[in-house]
């Protein structure tokens, strides 16, 4: 039934309802392969510039991992920062992190100086433009928030979106897009020159799963032309820039549970997941914006 479903969903979208169909970005012959193991719940995914993936371990880890794209190989990077839910490398280099288990998000050097940024929130997913702006998600208070480059903090939105999770920007900076845990809708604000934000409404559709009212929406990033990739229940959702579904990249098994997605690899052509205790890759034909 599951494999039925999905095929659905990749096939049933007419090809006028989107700018390319799921067929322009993967191949039957370059599947899902797992690439790290051995963990209890993997999150947080983020790329550096060389293209090796970090992530972290909420439940069990240490601190951040780092997964050498090039050789396989999987290491502790920085130790004693357990339970980061969210991560993502900023413009001057330093980790920005959603420090879920502290109540905190920070700033950490390569060598692991830690900068407290703002502290008292449940803190889930985040993101940094390249003006230095960090959003950040709040799934329990149902709250996005901002804290600018020179470190004012704000919050931009509350008690609109269902469960604010994953979250991830346009590749023109000018739109943050914010999934809903709790609901089926991808928001999307316009961001201004200052970083502060304006608007803020539904802008996609995610698909449901049989018989439920939630999509489970969670990890979410962009695509170097413009399209934006959501982890949900029923696999990796892709959207055109124009809020379009294009098709549903389907997940290692159908009992996997995908929360983080992000680009990386030297030519930042393969997409990861975080998929409970492990880490899976599948080489794309489209590359990633970070």
């Amino acid at each position: 039934m599951t494999r039925l479903l999905l095929s659905f969903c990749l096939f049933s979208v007419p090809l006028w309802a989107q700018d390319t169909s799921l067929h322009d970005y993967v191949t039957a012959d370059e599947p899902w392969k797992e690439a790290a193991s051995g963990f209890a719940f993997t999150d947080g995914l983020c790329c550096d510039k060389e293209g090796n993936l970090f992530f972290t371990d909420v439940k069990g880890g240490k601190g951040i991992y780092k997964l050498d794209t090039a050789t396989g190989k999987t290491d502790l990077f920085l130790d004693n920062l357990p339970g980061i839910s969210g991560l993502q490398i900023g413009p001057d280099g330093r980790f920005y992190a959603c420090h879920n288990k502290e109540q905190r998000i920070i700033a950490i050097t390569m060598k692991g100086e830690v900068e407290v940024l703002h502290t008292g929130v449940k803190c889930n997913d985040l993101v940094v433009s390249k003006q230095g702006h960090l959003y950040f998600t709040e799934t329990p208070t149902l709250s996005v928030h901002l804290i600018t480059k020179d470190k004012k903090h704000s919050v931009v939105d509350a008690g609109r979106v269902q469960k604010p999770n994953g979250i991830t920007i346009s590749t023109d900076e000018r739109t943050l897009v914010v999934s809903e845990h709790g609901g089926k809708n991808v928001w999307a604000w316009r961001i201004e020159d200052d970083g502060t934000l304006s608007g803020g409404e539904p802008f996609m559709t995610m698909w449901l799963p049989v018989g439920k009212e939630t999509a489970s929406g969670d990890g979410a990033t962009t695509e170097a032309n413009g399209r934006y990739f959501v982890t949900t229940e029923l696999g990796v959702q892709v959207f055109d820039p124009a809020g379009r579904l294009a098709g549903i990249i389907a997940k290692p098994t159908p009992a996997s549970k995908v929360v983080s997605v992000e680009f990386a690899g030297k030519d930042r052509d393969i997409l990861y997941i975080a998929a409970g205790d492990k880490i899976f890759g599948r080489k794309l034909k489209v590359k990633g914006y970070f």
